[in-house]
């Protein structure tokens, strides 16, 4: 039970966030440059991040020179939960646009590797844009259902799950989410997200980690997912700190179900820090 969820309908969005792209340029040479014309002030959460509160950032010269990549705020926390290393062999299941796989990149210090995967080609060509513009050279695209990526037999030490989802978290910026809203498309993703955890987890080297998030608000997306990985494949939970940013915990009851997990799983509701909503939890292969 969520005591203030009346609240979730009533927020709104005021600053965008941008990330600052540190392969291309300094932090602080990027915000001298865009404090220029922008009012700006850090996220709290994430050193490279920024709000903006007005103007056309996306029709700066800074913009088409990649030195920032418009991102949603809260997204730029899965990236964080990876425990990122130079030399990590990193696969990026559901990769595009590829903000979270640019994202990566950058703080590999485009070392290493990165496997950037999506089933759409027409977001595959965005994810391509995206990751020429940031500068990003240690990045291969592939074009597979991810649902069977596992047969390629491609081992990786590190993998990001940003699943396709219902993006109900995103009511803070689009109330007319909540007018389309059907359960029984919360229940279609739940099944295609069940079966992307199990491919990423056949993808697994031993005692890697798989980083499952979604911009999803509904337990049947998130916590139930986790809850299948970790009685189906005895994955572990663990748990997560994100410091300047306000969390909850995952829901450990809900509609008659217990969860496994979910007292580890961190969940950004849109009304504590006005954001979108999302859904991050860090499983371990055992």
């Amino acid at each position: 039970m969520v005591r203030d969820a009346d609240k979730i309908f009533e927020v709104e969005q005021e600053w965008k966030s941008i990330r600052v792209n540190t392969i291309k340029i300094d932090r602080e040479k990027l915000y001298e440059r865009l404090c220029r014309n922008f009012e700006i002030r850090e996220i709290p959460w994430y050193e490279n991040g920024f709000f903006v509160k007005e103007g056309e950032i996306s029709k700066t010269v800074e913009y088409y020179l990649g030195y920032y990549h418009i991102q949603e705020a809260s997204s730029m926390l899965p990236p964080l939960a990876m425990q990122l290393e130079k030399n990590d062999n990193v696969l990026d299941l559901c990769a595009a646009p590829g903000s979270k796989t640019t994202q990566m990149a950058m703080m590999m210090e485009n070392n290493g590797l990165i496997i950037a995967n999506d089933v759409n080609i027409k977001r595959i060509r965005a994810l391509a844009h995206n990751i020429q513009k940031s500068g990003v050279i240690n990045c291969i695209i592939t074009n597979y259902n991810g649902i069977h990526f596992w047969r390629t037999g491609y081992k990786a030490n590190k993998i990001l799950l940003d699943v396709p989802c219902t993006a109900s978290g995103k009511i803070i910026k689009n109330k007319k989410i909540a007018e389309k809203w059907n359960f029984n498309r919360v229940i279609r993703m739940s099944k295609l997200q069940k079966k992307l955890i199990e491919s990423a987890y056949k993808c697994l080297m031993e005692d890697g980690i798989i980083v499952y998030s979604t911009c999803s608000l509904e337990p049947e997306e998130n916590e139930e997912v986790i809850d299948f990985a970790i009685r189906k494949f005895g994955m572990e939970a663990e748990e997560i700190k994100f410091k300047g940013i306000k969390t909850r915990k995952g829901i450990r009851r809900w509609n008659g179900k217990d969860y496994e997990g979910a007292e580890k799983a961190v969940r950004i509701w849109p009304q504590d820090n006005l954001t979108e909503g999302f859904f991050i939890c860090r499983l371990r292969k055992c």
